[in-house]
């Protein structure tokens, strides 16, 4: 007589095996996503900590600028968020500030050369350095370089700024030359306002450097912004000294996407020099600009 088969027990179990495998594969997948992130993390830690120990020694180095600001990013002053890196808070701002950092790099050699040079004339607060987004800034305090109310550069400067024309022909870099007052208006025979003598010490500072030093004229341009872009405020003499100034600015790469250019096949004849202004004729200024 055959023996009957008892039907096996069903396996209502099963399914944990195969929810076993899916809560694995899913562990080992976010481990690999944490994992990359931390190395990116780590990567941009390291890009930003390479950035800075160049922008504050160079490669090579170990001395560094005496009292050269060095501003990474826009003109206002704001620097690298250096928490949100190290905690890995990565984000839009950072990035871009990082990519600032990259541009500043294109001038660093032109910032360890003239913080060398100028060493004595920063130390004196004859100028200032800066490296803002735009490009590489050398500011000329107006008391060291011009006489009150006027637009003659003293010669007794001309050696630093051979210095500054040593760095500009070293590049292929375009150069812009900013002129700016204090608030108090000037009204004289020769300047009528504010924006005259800014714009009279800006192309004072051009024709410097085209005619005794050789700077390619086709390379630099002028502008004169008045009182409008003051760096401190203009109601102590303190303030009024740091507001007059000229800014030889050294212009990076990105910046010169945005600057004008000849339009392709334009033809005409050489850019000749510039003469140079008549001598300034006795004034009555309300106050130095």
């Amino acid at each position: 007589m055959s023996r009957r088969v008892q039907p096996g027990h069903a396996n209502h179990e099963r399914w944990l095996v195969s929810y076993a495998d899916f809560i694995t594969l899913m562990f080992a997948f976010f481990v690999v996503m944490f994992a990359a992130s931390q190395a990116d993390r780590a990567k941009v830690k390291r890009v930003a900590e390479s950035v800075t120990r160049a922008l504050e020694d160079g490669p090579g180095r170990t001395v560094r600028p005496t009292k050269v600001e060095i501003v990474v990013g826009p003109a206002s002053g704001q620097g690298r968020d250096e928490k949100a890196v190290n905690n890995g808070a990565f984000n839009y701002q950072s990035e871009a500030r990082l990519a600032a950092s990259a541009q500043a790099a294109e001038l660093l050699p032109s910032l360890q050369y003239l913080s060398v040079q100028l060493k004595k004339e920063i130390e004196s607060g004859k100028m200032r350095i800066s490296m803002e987004g735009r490009g590489l800034v050398v500011s000329l305090r107006q008391a060291t370089f011009f006489p009150s109310g006027e637009d003659t550069i003293d010669p007794a400067t001309y050696s630093s700024l051979q210095k500054v024309a040593t760095a500009i022909c070293q590049l292929p870099n375009p150069v812009r030359l900013e002129g700016h007052t204090d608030a108090v208006p000037i009204h004289t025979a020769r300047f009528r306002s504010n924006w005259d003598l800014s714009a009279a010490r800006a192309i004072a500072v051009l024709e410097l450097l085209t005619t005794r030093f050789n700077v390619p004229l086709q390379r630099l341009a002028i502008a004169g912004y008045a009182e409008t872009i003051p760096i401190a405020a203009n109601d102590t003499e303190d303030g009024r000294a740091r507001n007059r100034r000229v800014d030889i600015v050294i212009l990076n790469r990105q910046q010169l996407v945005n600057e004008p250019a000849p339009a392709a096949g334009a033809t005409g004849s050489p850019a000749q020099p510039v003469k140079p202004p008549p001598a300034p004729q006795p004034q009555n200024s309300h106050a130095p600009v």
